[in-house]
């Protein structure tokens, strides 16, 4: 076990290497563009989107693949990290530029992310289980509060 630091849990299993997780973003992002978005939707069988957005440190544009939880009209995109004991950085691209854009298979949108409150994330996590089971898993790994963005249309 661990204190509340956001140490991972011992017996619990570890995240992959951050430069994996890197090397296989990029991979992902690039075959999905080569292919105009027709193939490469899923991460062994669930559903992925496509997320750009603006880098809080550097302000350049970047894409990453995330998992795909529909919600209301937008999405919820989950900064599990696959219970690492740190948010991903693109947590704090969100926390300071929340205007992104989601692409998923043929559909566009522009959203506002927002972060859910903890009494909201009650009643959020059964849908990202539903969509993403190992979340549950990742919630078990770390004990870090995992951050919640609730992504809303924009106009």
């Amino acid at each position: 076990m661990s204190d509340n630091n956001g140490e991972l849990i011992e017996g619990k299993g570890a995240p992959p290497p951050r430069w994996i997780l890197k090397s296989m973003t990029k991979t992902h992002v690039f075959l999905n563009r080569l292919v105009g978005g027709r193939y490469f939707n899923t991460l062994q069988g669930d559903e992925v989107c496509f997320v750009t957005m603006t880098g809080a440190k550097s302000g350049r544009t970047i894409t990453i693949p995330l998992m795909y939880v529909p919600y209301r009209d937008g999405v919820i995109l989950v900064a599990s990290q696959g219970g690492a004991a740190k948010n991903p950085i693109w947590y704090n691209n969100f926390v300071k530029h929340p205007d992104i854009e989601v692409r998923h298979r043929g559909r566009h949108m522009k959203l506002r992310a927002r972060l859910a409150s903890l009494d909201e994330k009650a009643g959020l996590w059964p849908i990202c289980d539903e969509n993403y089971a190992p979340f549950e898993e990742y919630r078990e790994r770390t004990t870090r509060e995992i951050p919640m963005f609730v992504c809303e249309r924009r106009d």
